[in-house]
């Protein structure tokens, strides 16, 4: 199943995604993507498996992720945020829609000050048709997954945090997993 990865290996990765070398200080390996993931979150820094998911996942998955993470936090969210994360929701169930794009370039005006906007701006960076740019960001989307999903993290109580920041490793990789899987269906 690793080998399906869009990324085999956690160097695969940085090689392809060097944006990712500013978001997170671990040094890739040729270790399998996987392997590696779960071996930065038994780490000395363990969030720096989410970032590593965040950039590990294709773009519209990474904000499934995100969306799914941050569901999970809903208590500790803000009106303003519930309301972004249904847009983001909609969003992810029809990415062309023009209704849910119009919806994302909106909630996206604001620079992000929550978790959800993070979410809200990976989507917009995401939908090329937006008028995000995200070439002058020098960000993929993955950055805004990542800001969001470890803002919704330090919301999180201290006596909680690690066991909450390991489901939410294990939902990326099992999402991971998934499109992996998915693609070698569609290539049958």
């Amino acid at each position: 199943m690793a080998n399906r990865l869009r990324f085999r290996t956690a160097r695969d990765l940085f090689g392809a995604c060097p944006a990712i070398a500013r978001d997170m200080k671990a040094t890739p390996t040729d270790q399998p993507s996987i392997e590696f993931c779960r071996a930065l979150l038994a780490g000395r820094v363990p969030e720096e498996a989410i970032t590593f998911c965040a950039y590990l996942l294709p773009e519209r998955a990474g904000v499934w992720w995100a969306h799914e993470c941050l569901s999970n936090l809903a208590e500790l969210l803000g009106d303003n945020d519930l309301e972004l994360l249904a847009l983001v929701h909609d969003w992810v169930g029809e990415p062309g829609n023009p209704d849910h794009r119009a919806a994302v370039a909106q909630a996206v005006e604001m620079p992000p000050a929550t978790p959800v906007s993070w979410i809200a701006l990976a989507a917009g960076w995401r939908d090329s048709n937006q008028a995000i740019d995200q070439a002058a960001t020098g960000f993929p989307p993955a950055h805004a997954v990542n800001a969001g999903i470890l803002a919704g993290l330090a919301r999180v109580s201290l006596a909680d945090r690690f066991a909450v920041l390991s489901a939410f490793v294990e939902m990326g990789i099992e999402m991971a997993e998934m499109e992996a899987q998915q693609q070698a269906a569609d290539a049958y």
